[in-house]
């Protein structure tokens, strides 16, 4: 048998950092991430809250409230947070500030006076509201083309925007940590900034060429977690295998200087860490393997080498990148009208057939009434709401069927009308109708997706002390 002399003192000076996923989304389990504040020796913990269109509706709320606009949810949180952190040195990283990061730090200062909580320093990243910026940017030549649609510029949408946000990155929490901040609330940074920046800070990395591969690595592993529990056993092909998913962990990476990481959770949590889950991760909403396009960097994938180190351990190798990339990806939020939708539970006998002919009489009740929405959709709950038009026709003496009618109009009034005339259908359609979810009509903000260069993104750091 061959020996290996390992060097343990070599391993010992490797620096590491520790960052802990405490938040998927707004509105994820807080649980997970107090468990891994607790037990998990974390040097950071990461708070992702924003998703594509949610920055529109802080904004509008900015607009209507200016103390408002961010995710209310940072109050809540982390008043369980901050006595955990402050004991075990953790310092945490968000992005709720949404529309209005100084409006968050503000209820976190009036948070941290009711709990006796003093000598914090809080980072304020902002620079990526480019709301009132955009005939600036047209000025300087740029057509905010729609990368989905392909329509050249927002002229035919530009007075029905609510807000434009870009996906900065991570250069202002580096700015902040480096700034000596106890903890960063930020606006729409990239969800990957928010463990890229502590990365960088820690490491000493920068965005020169010599770091590609690291900020590749960084950019890789942190993609895996920014969601939360989807890595670790949750929304997962083995979901029927994967262990306690109700006291699921959220997971944490070990990231060392040579760029190579691990990642794991919390010992005796729920849920599952093997290649496969971690597989799963690397493909999600991945188009280009080769190229993972986040504003730190541009991420190879199909260089990464994966171990199962351990029980729930998984180590990541030989992750490569490239340079930032010259443009940032911006959300311009534009209202789209109101949505109206109803919903009616048809049991057997004839479920499927009472639930068609319920459509029948919907569509000519509309045509009827002189009612046109722009779009109006039947989905058959139990039938074809996922597969469409590539369902199958159902069991003849299937037990029920739910039938989700929504329409999307230009007025609320309309909306209305049509939510009033699908609850008619409980005493002139057909027999057995059962009451499903019958909102209000709702405004409708779309998504116009485009890219702007990096020069008109500029992160803004400030500081506040809450004494």
């Amino acid at each position: 048998m061959q020996h290996v002399n390992y060097d343990f003192a070599k391993e010992e000076k490797t620096k590491k950092i520790r960052i802990g996923c405490a938040s998927g989304y707004w509105g994820d389990d807080i649980e997970p991430g107090l468990e891994t504040a607790r037990k998990g020796n974390v040097d950071y913990l990461a708070f992702d809250y924003l998703a594509e269109l949610t920055m529109s509706i802080l904004r509008r709320q900015m607009l209507k409230d200016p103390s408002k606009g961010f995710v209310p949810d940072i109050v809540p949180h982390w008043e369980k947070f901050l006595p955990i952190c402050r004991e075990n040195g953790i310092k945490m990283i968000c992005n709720a500030g949404g529309s209005n990061p100084m409006g968050a730090a503000d209820a976190i200062e009036e948070l941290c006076q009711r709990m006796d909580i003093h000598g914090l320093k809080l980072g304020l990243v902002t620079g990526d509201d480019l709301s009132d910026r955009l005939d600036e940017i047209r000025a300087a030549g740029v057509k905010l083309t729609n990368t989905d649609t392909g329509e050249e510029d927002i002229d035919r949408v530009k007075d029905k925007i609510v807000g434009a946000y870009a996906y900065a990155g991570a250069d202002g929490i580096i700015d902040a940590l480096e700034q000596g901040c106890d903890h960063v609330i930020a606006g729409r940074v990239s969800d990957i900034s928010l463990y890229v920046g502590p990365m960088m800070h820690e490491m000493g990395w920068d965005y020169s060429a010599k770091y590609n591969d690291k900020i590749g690595a960084a950019v890789n592993v942190s993609h895996v977690v920014e969601c939360g529990s989807p890595c670790t056993g949750g929304n997962s092909n083995l979901w029927a295998s994967s262990p306690e998913n109700w006291h699921i962990g959220f997971p944490i990476i070990e990231m060392n200087e040579n760029g190579e990481a691990e990642i794991s959770k919390v010992e005796g949590t729920g849920g599952i860490i093997n290649q496969w889950t971690m597989k799963e991760h690397l493909t999600y909403e991945v188009i280009d393997p080769n190229n993972y396009i986040m504003p730190d960097g541009i991420a190879n994938f199909t260089t990464v080498k994966l171990e199962e180190s351990g029980k729930d351990k998984v180590k990541f190798t030989n992750m490569t990148g490239k340079g930032r990339p010259d443009m940032f990806k911006v959300c311009i939020g534009v209202e789209e009208g109101f949505m109206s939708e109803s919903m009616l539970i048809y049991p057997w006998p004839n479920a499927y057939e009472k639930a068609q002919k319920a459509e029948e009489l919907v569509r000519k009740r509309l045509d009827y009434l002189g009612c046109k929405p722009n779009e109006l959709r039947f989905d058959y709950i139990g039938v074809n709401c996922l597969h469409g038009s590539t369902a199958p026709a159902p069991d003849p003496n299937i037990n029920e069927v739910a039938l989700r009618i929504s329409a999307r109009t230009d007025t609320y009034a309309e909306a209305d009308l049509i939510k009033r005339n699908t609850t008619h259908l409980w005493t002139y359609g057909p027999m057995g109708a059962a009451c499903g979810v019958n909102p209000r009509p709702r405004k409708v903000i779309g998504l116009w997706p485009t890219l702007v260069p990096r020069e008109f993104v500029k992160p803004q750091l400030t500081i506040k002390e809450v004494k």
